[in-house]
């Protein structure tokens, strides 16, 4: 199977939930247009708290979507953009490799709240 994008999501307000677009747009160097955390510098509140002129490098947030799928299958029902999502993908395993120039984006780090142990 190839990889795709399943949706796209973004919020202009610091939410957890963010509402699914029919598209979005990604800036360079900035994230999601529109999103609450697009920027150079952090948006994340408790990153913000301590340090507002650190860089920012939580622009874009994705999640494949085989993620929702194990969680459905231990009884806990999400959707996209559920978690905070930008991007919903499948077939795109985004644990085991760094995306690379001509991919999606390049995946500099795992959000340690889901993948503590990764």
């Amino acid at each position: 199977m190839s990889a795709l994008v399943t949706a796209v999501a973004r919020s202009p307000s610091h939410t957890l939930r963010k509402p699914l677009e029919p598209a979005i747009t990604l800036l360079a160097g900035l994230g999601v247009e529109g999103d609450a955390h697009m920027g150079v510098t952090v948006k994340h509140q408790s990153r913000v708290a301590r340090d507002p002129a650190q860089p920012n490098l939580r622009q874009v947030h994705l999640i494949h979507a085989e993620l929702h799928d194990e969680l459905e299958a231990a009884g806990f029902v999400v959707g996209p953009g559920e978690m905070g999502e930008n991007i919903t993908t499948r077939g795109l395993d985004l644990l085991a490799r760094r995306l690379t120039r001509g991919d999606l984006a390049e995946l500099s780090r795992l959000c340690e709240k889901l993948y503590a142990s990764a």
